[in-house]
């Protein structure tokens, strides 16, 4: 295993026990959110739904490219990976999830936050403004990289933040740990 591997799945595994203890503090410290049955929360959970397979829909770009050995990350972290040549499926797959990934990410970003304000997800828990924090930076970064009018050194920094894993890993537990405490 490479080294960079190694430490995304350090990091992985530190942001989920950081994210275990502090569950634990909430589960221990918050009252119980009582589960509204609305229609708009109805409603809000259906955007929840579909902005988790968006989300699965992005981050599979980020995995193809991996196993692929595209990218400058994919270089990085796998330096002497060269590809089958059987792979023509997986590079038309590829094409198809680079001239999607701007249409879906802007829609990703709308729908999950739809879905928090529908849901009228409880601030107080931090996992929640963390996730929000987290979408609305990576959707801010990735409209700088498209937008024609960002110049050129907003444009590397942009996709420095946007173009990496530990954003949507935190995005993940975050995400999967606020809502165990809702869903209760």
């Amino acid at each position: 295993m490479t080294k960079s591997i190694k430490g995304i799945l350090i990091y992985t595994a530190i942001v989920l026990v950081a994210s275990i203890v502090y569950f634990a503090y909430a589960y221990t410290t918050y009252p119980p959110t009582p589960e509204r049955e609305t229609f708009l929360s109805e409603i809000g959970e259906g955007f929840g739904e579909v902005g988790l397979w968006a989300l699965l829909f992005i981050y599979a770009r980020s995995v193809l490219k991996l196993v692929m050995g595209k990218g400058a990350f994919a270089k990085r972290i796998l330096p002497d990976y060269s590809p089958p040549a059987t792979a023509s499926i997986f590079h038309q797959l590829l094409g198809f999830l680079n001239r999607t990934h701007v249409y879906v990410g802007i829609a990703t970003v709308a729908i999950i936050l739809m879905h928090i304000v529908l849901m009228g997800v409880p601030m107080k828990i931090l996992f929640f403004p963390a996730v929000l924090a987290l979408v609305v930076w990576q959707g801010l970064f990735g409209m700088f990289l498209t937008w024609r009018y960002s110049p050129r050194e907003l444009k590397k920094f942009s996709y420095l933040v946007h173009a990496q894993f530990f954003t949507g890993i935190m995005i993940g537990i975050f995400a999967y740990f606020g809502h165990l405490l809702i869903d209760d």
